[in-house]
């Protein structure tokens, strides 16, 4: 930062000034001319004394005429400057020069209060024998605090304040060439929230934002001054831990972390509870560049991840491995998805009352020809990942009304449910996508079946509301999934054009345990009854939990206590085998839920 002044260091003045003073006859419209000047104005002799300041440089250094003329211009600068200014002044006027504004220095002027002030200007002299200096002075305070405010936006997360991906790039790369000079480790963190699309959906965004904000006062109320944390974006955030001695410094730094996002949050009267997955690398025992350092980084907070909640992981080799395969499983699913190897099978669902087959739970099997069977907990993650989650959602809706309509022709009306991922809901042609499907293969719309968990509902409670009215109107029937589980509200669920709930195998599996285990179930049953709503049980694998959900009034129930998922062909078998009528399936009430992509 420079102190303004008249001196040497300056060079320049405007043209109009390059020409001697004009007449006393003139003064009187040339002193008006200047205060009316939106810029300071000043008028310096040979001996550096202020003969005239227009209106506006009074506005901009707090002084009045009175108080400026006469005194040294040096009275703009610091004092330990004046005694080098008044030298400098000396050799100005030895010749003509001039100083345009706009120079890009960083000029500052002392105010009467004792404040500084960000000033531009363009200064010179009439001539050299006159020996009149003009500066023209313009405060630059307000474009400043505008640069300064763009700069913030440009390098931090507006919500949090910290700094944003780009910034802890420069950070980062910064922190690798330091420690490469003393020889000194670091340790990048990066943090995601487990269980944070929870808050959204159930809560709303303004919420969400809420604990985000509560996310980054926590962590750097256990950071060190020197540490740096950003928000990279969503739920994750990152942390560079600058000379560390030893691993088990990160180490401990990640457990204070994890600590103290672990703590309940209060949110809007109630205390969610939920922390975080961190992956760990170093530098420069992992990797030496920033790049690398970030993708180990992340691998080691999945692997976290996969652990359970609340952990965190050190990078390790092994790690890359299991990346490497995700990415071959990436490859192979777009062969399976245009060349073939996707399959559906098919769970029965029962009506608890008679014994007999409502209909089916369509579920996505894959077979590689070089991988072999590929169970769906293993690919669905990364279709969800890679985006491909859309294109194989789309195949399941168009082979499930394939298959109704196969099936309708051989007299078997079955109905058949398709459950939607979350970014299938989003979808903006979804609702125009099934019913090409459905008008390509003949299926009768009322028997498919649209499945919607209730979180994914909750996200866009709105959008998801009209997409399923939109579906409805088509005739196809909706199911909500996974019942229990989620944050919507009795007042939500009576908005979305539901006929069924799924109680989650969550809630059915410690069924026979405990008492408040049955209690939870049974109000669940009451609960959608009330609402009207026909309701189904999942995971159902003994006899002994099947009496119990029908003393609850249970309508119907799946599970391998009557058979797991089969191939079409076998459904037929299925069904002779329940003795149910074929040709009255259709219209026994409430059919199945869903083409679920998921296990059974």
């Amino acid at each position: 930062m420079r102190s303004a002044g008249l001196g040497p260091h300056f060079s320049g003045a405007p043209s109009s000034f390059d020409r001697q003073p004009p007449g006393a006859e003139n003064a009187s419209l040339i002193l008006a001319a200047m205060n009316a000047a939106p810029d300071g104005i000043l008028l310096v002799d040979r001996a550096g004394r202020i003969v005239m300041a227009n209106a506006a440089m009074q506005t901009i250094s707090g002084y009045s005429a009175d108080e400026l003329c006469g005194q040294s211009v040096s009275i703009f600068l610091p004092p330990d400057l004046r005694e080098a200014h008044a030298r400098h002044l000396e050799g100005y006027f030895q010749g003509p020069s001039r100083r345009p504004m706009g120079m890009g220095r960083d000029l500052w002027i002392m105010r009467k209060d004792g404040s500084s002030l960000p000033v531009d200007i363009a200064l010179g002299h009439t001539d050299a024998r006159g020996g009149t200096a003009v500066a023209f002075v313009r405060d630059i305070s307000e474009v400043r605090r505008l640069e300064a405010r763009m700069h913030f936006q440009a390098t931090h997360d507006t919500l949090t304040g910290l700094i944003n991906r780009w910034q802890f790039g420069q950070r980062l790369e910064q922190a690798i060439a330091e420690s490469a000079r003393s020889g000194q480790s670091f340790a990048l963190l990066l943090l995601d929230l487990d269980d944070f699309k929870a808050v959204n959906d159930g809560y709303g965004h303004a919420a969400g934002d809420q604990v985000l904000l509560e996310v980054a006062r926590r962590l750097k109320s256990v950071l060190r001054a020197g540490d740096a944390l950003a928000r990279l974006g969503g739920d994750e955030f990152t942390v560079l831990l600058p000379q560390i001695a030893h691993a088990q410094d990160a180490e401990q730094a990640a457990a204070k972390l994890l600590d103290a996002l672990c703590r309940p949050y209060q949110m809007h009267g109630f205390e969610l509870d939920f922390g975080a997955s961190l992956g760990i690398a170093l530098y420069p025992g992992d990797a030496q560049d920033a790049a690398t350092l970030m993708r180990y980084a992340d691998m080691a907070m999945y692997h976290a991840k996969e652990s359970g909640r609340a952990h965190y992981a050190f990078y390790a080799p092994p790690m890359g491995i299991r990346m490497a395969e995700k990415l071959q499983l990436h490859e192979r699913l777009k062969m399976a998805l245009a060349y073939g190897g996707l399959a559906l099978h098919y769970q029965p669902q029962v009506d608890v009352a008679t014994g007999r087959m409502q209909g089916v739970e369509a579920l996505l099997r894959w077979t590689d020809p070089q991988l072999g069977e590929i169970p769906p907990d293993r690919f669905v993650p990364v279709a969800e990942a890679t985006g491909l989650i859309l294109a194989l959602g789309a195949w399941v809706i168009d082979t499930a009304c394939r298959q109704i309509a196969q099936w309708t022709d051989a007299g078997m009306p079955l109905r058949v449910a398709v459950n939607l991922s979350a970014q299938q809901l989003r979808q903006t042609d979804l609702v125009e996508q099934i019913e090409r499907s459905l008008a390509l293969h003949g299926a009768r719309p009322d028997l498919l079946e649209i499945e919607v968990t209730e979180s994914e509902a909750m996200a866009d409670p709105e959008q998801a509301r009209r997409v399923l009215c939109s579906l409805q109107a088509l005739g196809v029937c909706i199911a909500l999934d996974d019942f229990g589980t989620g944050h919507s509200s009795l007042a939500y669920l009576k908005q979305l054009p539901i006929s069924r709930i799924k109680i989650d195998r969550e809630f059915v599996r410690p069924l026979l345990r405990t008492s408040a285990d049955a209690t939870l179930v049974q109000a669940i049953i009451v609960l959608a009854q009330t609402l009207g709503l026909h309701v189904v049980a999942e995971g159902v694998e003994s006899a002994e939990q099947l009496r119990l959900l029908a003393d609850f009034g249970c309508n119907a129930y799946q599970g391998w206590l009557f058979s797991r998922a089969v191939a079409p062909g076998h459904v037929v078998q299925l069904l002779q085998a329940a003795q149910a009528p074929l040709g009255t399936l259709a219209g026994q009430g409430p059919a199945p839920l869903g083409v679920a992509i998921a296990p059974a």
